[in-house]
């Protein structure tokens, strides 16, 4: 099977512009993305889609594969799809691995490959236990539930689901909650169809993507990580690294 890894990197950025050129430890942020990924026993080939020629200088300068692709796309996975277009007609499976990650781990992006020896999985994405109640409450984390076939139910901004009859600071000792790991996979098959899916209103409400897919009945299949996932969406955020350093 032919899977390609595509790290969607744009230098705009609301709460921090310029960001994957951002220095970590003697290294830019894109540049630690890609290395982490290549990394990767599953992966045929990765990839930097841009659309910053900032951006394409830098990954050439350290002999990184990158691609140009539009400045209009209203995601990542817009991105990805233009991407995978452009450099690979062969690919069976697309991988979208965040680009502001630095320290993402090889085995997650292994285990989301892993997936698709199942043929009927679409989508494909990772969990991880959720443990802390500041997770729970933030509406910055994303949170899942799942059926018994690990697949995604529902994702959400609110803890979900509500436990009825305890103290909201007691639910995590009555459910297991899970917290979204934002690393995607599709076929390309039907990365060509969401793409071109008009955005639904669960997607709308909650600012989720991958809401539109669930509500036009694409099923998302889920892999529990035990590794934890640290982004950089904001300077403050610098200071998480740290340790990883």
């Amino acid at each position: 099977m032919n899977i390609v890894g595509i790290i969607p990197s744009r230098f705009a950025s609301t709460r921090f512009p310029g960001k994957p050129l951002i220095d970590i430890g003697g290294k830019t942020m894109i540049q630690r993305v890609y290395e982490q990924a290549c990394k990767s026993k599953l992966l045929s080939k990765v990839v930097v889609a841009t659309d910053d020629v900032n951006i394409e200088q830098h990954v050439k300068s350290f002999g990184g594969n990158v691609v140009m692709t539009s400045d209009q796309h209203q995601s990542g996975t817009d991105r990805c799809f233009e991407a995978i277009t452009k450099v690979s007609s062969t690919a069976d499976v697309v991988i979208n691995i965040q680009g502001d990650e630095p320290f993402i781990h090889p085995e997650q992006i292994d285990l989301v490959a892993s997936c698709f020896t199942d043929p009927k999985v679409q989508i494909a994405t990772l969990v991880k236990k959720l443990t802390e109640m500041d997770d729970l409450v933030s509406n910055t984390i994303m949170k899942v539930i799942m059926n018994k076939n690990k697949e995604a139910i529902y994702f959400s901004r609110q803890a979900i689901p509500y436990i009825r009859g305890k103290e909201q600071n007691d639910w995590l000792n009555h459910f297991t909650y899970y917290k979204h790991i934002g690393i995607y996979a599709y076929t390309v098959s039907t990365l060509s169809e969401i793409t071109s899916l008009e955005q639904s209103s669960l997607e709308l409400a909650e600012s989720l993507e991958q809401l539109r897919w669930i509500e036009n009945g694409y099923k998302i299949k889920i892999e529990v990580t035990d590794f934890e996932s640290v982004s950089v969406d904001a300077p403050e955020d610098l200071k998480k690294l740290q340790k990883y350093l």
